[in-house]
């Protein structure tokens, strides 16, 4: 399972992490922390150090009812935060968390190495000739309709039935525009109701049909902690417990805000399977 990423081979046969950087205001974990150049270098130097393999950033929050945001206020948003950290760490493979083709294309062009879109293509028709044209990977994610009417589009007569055709032909249609490194996200939390998102997560096995990597994102969501009567802040335990269930059925990414928690969840159930 390798993906080429500005020129490197990454085998996702071995898991890896991707740490989350988040450039928003509103983001329900996160949103607002890193306000200037200093803190979001700081964040992302800990993500590094503790061994993340991929930063993901994003200028555009995806928690449901999220605000609108223009394509021109995201990219300024983006760009700089991109040019900024490649000009510290210039080794770090980014992936740019947008459903936007502009975006990507200018984020690709500032040196990101992966795009990651959680509309699979759905709510841009340019998205996947321009990264078929920017031969870069591509991280679809399964939900429908946006983040702000998301909530309301969560009728499925067998959810996990209907996300593998909906992978079908999506991938099918990226392979068209000469896609050629696609990983699958189940999209955990998005138009899926909390008792919908554990029946995901209980036969996120299925998904390897696809021969593709699974890319898994539970942290600090609203399927744990209100699970378990806390806050986002207070959900690091379950959310090392849903990574730990990810990994054993077969994830290839962990998609995380608290790197160092997963590389050892990693590190063990990778022990686990050698014994």
């Amino acid at each position: 399972m390798l993906i080429n990423c500005k020129g490197r081979l990454i085998d996702l046969s071995q898991p890896k992490v991707m740490g989350i950087l988040n450039c928003t205001p509103d983001s329900f974990f996160d949103g607002g922390k890193y306000k200037d150049e200093t803190q979001l270098l700081s964040q992302a130097e800990k993500m590094l150090d503790e061994g993340a393999d991929f930063i993901d950033i994003g200028a555009y929050s995806s928690k449901p009812n999220a605000e609108f945001v223009s394509e021109e206020e995201e990219v300024e948003r983006i760009v700089p935060v991109v040019e900024v950290l490649l000009k510290h760490f210039p080794d770090t493979l980014i992936s740019v968390d947008t459903f936007r083709a502009a975006v990507a294309k200018a984020c690709v062009e500032s040196g990101v190495a992966i795009v990651n879109d959680i509309a699979a293509g759905m709510l841009d028709d340019m998205m996947l000739e321009t990264v078929g044209q920017l031969k870069v990977p591509y991280i679809m994610m399964h939900m429908r309709g946006t983040p702000q009417t998301m909530v309301k589009l969560t009728q499925y007569d067998d959810i996990v039935k209907e996300m593998l055709a909906y992978f079908a032909e999506r991938i099918n249609a990226a392979r068209s525009f000469g896609i050629n490194d696609i990983i699958i996200d189940p999209g955990f939390g998005f138009a899926k109701t909390f008792e919908q998102n554990y029946e995901v997560l209980n036969k996120m096995e299925l998904f390897q049909m696809t021969g593709l990597p699974v890319l898994a994102g539970v942290s600090r969501k609203s399927m744990i902690y209100k699970l378990l009567g806390i806050t986002p802040q207070e959900a690091l335990n379950g959310t090392t417990a849903l990574n730990t269930i990810a990994l054993m059925k077969g994830a290839n990414i962990l998609r995380v805000h608290d790197v160092k928690e997963a590389k050892e969840v990693l590190k063990i159930c990778e022990n686990l399977k050698m014994s």
